[in-house]
């Protein structure tokens, strides 16, 4: 644009000199008013930061796992069902071993606007967990919980969607939302209504390439039951590019030790968990309107390669540690909160003890 305007200046005498005006002989005067709307390039273009920091574990894009646990025992309590306000007799206290449990992990998260001044991404997950158990332990049979879980298992399918919006070259705003179906569903027997909701929302600095921190609000099951908590962003690289960390606390905290380009292990912890609409496919009417509040805490390491180009493999080991496994009756799907206050008493509380746990995983990752 500067070009043009320039050649068009030096044009300007060319122009005033060829076209007389016929009344009076005089050159006609140039109107200058009809460049008022070209503007100079020379204006410096507005800058935003980034959603990366250097040597941050790579974002997955597609994702196929798998995750065992080994053996640990079930003790269920006894049913109570607050409608009747009586105690569901055909669901006595029941002891069960899990010889193990496995199940299969997909993951999708596409970019679907991705510029300087904001990054929108869609994804889809589906998870499960399905029950190996020995029915008969210690003179007690398995009751209905037990039932449902060795004949159906658990499982999640969502929507998801992460909203990173930067304003200037320090602060942005980080939005993540998705929608979960829990429980032990079988794809004929879906029902959207038992749909729950997350939400988490941090408004964020980046302190320059090697770190970006933010705090906010969520709206969370990872714990197993809804509740609403604060949350911390902290992601940095040392000045060496060996050591780093990346949290995002209360969900999870990682120290990272970056061997290469390729290659990178992380320690720490995370939290999983959701809460479970159980019944579908059970006929037992005590199981009706019952939701399982899993979660659970998993003390890891996790090491990460690529094998090819962008596809990379993931592995992770450590200690599963079971923070919730009770259940409430909600009459018609109806949530509450209870947070880390409420008295509102469990509808059955259960006992589910720890074990050791893996997961594999091979991932198609972002450039």
């Amino acid at each position: 644009m500067l070009r043009k305007f320039f050649f068009l200046f030096l044009a300007v005498p060319v122009i005033g000199f060829a076209q007389i005006d016929s009344t009076n002989n005089q050159p006609a005067e140039e109107d200058f008013s009809q460049y008022d709307s070209y503007n100079l390039v020379d204006k410096a273009a507005k800058k935003y930061c980034t959603s990366k920091v250097f040597d941050l574990s790579p974002s997955k894009l597609i994702s196929i796992g798998y995750d065992f646990q080994g053996g640990y025992d079930l003790t269920t309590d006894t049913l109570f069902n607050s409608n009747s306000n009586q105690y569901e007799t055909q669901n006595a206290p029941g002891f069960s071993n899990i010889q193990f449990s496995h199940g299969l992990r997909l993951a999708l998260n596409i970019p679907v606007i991705s510029n300087n001044a904001i990054i929108v991404q869609l994804g889809a997950n589906y998870a499960e967990q399905r029950y190996q158990i020995n029915d008969l332990k210690k003179g007690i049979a398995p009751n209905d919980l037990i039932t449902t879980l060795k004949d159906n298992g658990l499982r999640t399918t969502g929507l998801n969607t992460t909203i990173f919006k930067p304003f200037n070259e320090k602060h942005f705003l980080l939005f993540q939302a998705s929608a979960d179906l829990n429980g032990d569903y079988g794809f004929n027997s879906i029902n959207l209504k038992y749909l729950r909701t997350s939400a988490a929302a941090i408004w964020g600095w980046k302190k320059g390439d090697r770190k970006m921190i933010g705090v906010g609000f969520s709206r969370t099951y990872r714990v197993g039951e809804m509740n609403y908590i604060p949350v911390l962003l902290l992601n940095y690289t040392a000045p060496n590019r060996k050591n780093g960390c990346e949290i995002l606390f209360p969900a999870r905290a990682h120290y990272r030790r970056t061997f290469s380009a390729r290659s990178l292990a992380l320690f720490g912890y995370e939290l999983e968990g959701q809460s479970y609409r159980l019944g579908s496919r059970n006929t037992s009417a005590a199981l009706q309107d019952l939701e399982l509040r899993r979660g659970e805490l998993r003390i890891r390491a996790v090491y990460e390669r690529s094998i090819s180009s962008f596809l990379w493999l993931s592995a992770q080991a450590g200690f599963r540690y079971n923070y919730s496994f009770d259940a409430d009756r909600l009459p018609n799907g109806k949530e509450f909160f209870r947070g880390f206050f409420g008295d509102q008493a469990y509808a059955m509380q259960n006992t589910l003890g720890n074990t050791f746990y893996c997961m594999v995983g091979i991932n198609l990752v972002s450039p």
